[in-house]
């Protein structure tokens, strides 16, 4: 499975950092990675992993101003893309298609070719135009999963939390983690018919 991740600026980097390190576990996986210049800021203040480390995680890293990587051609093909996190300039960008960079572009290419595109926003509160925009943006076929809390499988570690939110992400890719802890039900056994 080839998929491009890419990274943006918005609170959140380690789970794309989790991400990344699933999708290498995964035999056949290809990671084509895009890091915008404010999410190696956030990486750098939020985590205390290096750039360098996230960027090692991926097969192929592109500096978000080569818009002539191969992932901003459609005829470069992909299993699609996930945003993660998903900051609400780069939602901006790409509902309205003004591919200014890498990062947004390659989502154009997702969309235009009938890709799967996978974004994770990060904004709280989100206001009017957040909304819209993320409307737009699942009106013009985007998978949106925000990142919420998770309380039905008993997952009390942030970590545990970041886990089912990458399984959930991946769920969209037909991938099914280790890590992830499906709801099997009040019983663990699922409904019974009566």
């Amino acid at each position: 499975m080839r998929l491009i991740v890419g990274i943006s600026g918005a609170s959140g980097a380690i789970m794309a950092y989790r991400l990344l390190q699933e999708l290498k576990a995964i035999d056949g996986s290809e990671v084509h990675l895009v890091i915008s210049d404010a999410a190696m800021r956030t990486i750098k203040l939020e985590t205390d992993i290096s750039v360098d480390k996230v960027i090692a995680a991926a097969d192929y890293h592109y500096d978000n101003h080569d818009l002539a990587a191969t992932i901003s051609s459609g005829s470069f093909q992909t299993d699609g893309m996930i945003v993660l996190p998903c900051s609400m300039k780069t939602l901006s960008g790409i509902v309205t298609g003004f591919s200014e960079n890498l990062l947004i572009r390659a989502a154009d290419v997702c969309l235009k070719e009938g890709r799967k595109l996978i974004l994770v926003p990060r904004e709280m509160p989100l206001s009017t135009i957040h909304l819209r925009n993320l409307l737009l943006a699942a009106e013009n076929g985007c998978v949106i999963i925000p990142p919420m809390l998770t309380f039905y499988n008993d997952l009390p570690s942030t970590e545990e939390q970041i886990q089912h939110v990458i399984g959930k992400i991946l769920m969209q890719f037909g991938i099914t983690t280790r890590a992830f802890k499906p709801w099997e039900g009040p019983t663990g056994q699922g409904a019974k018919d009566t």
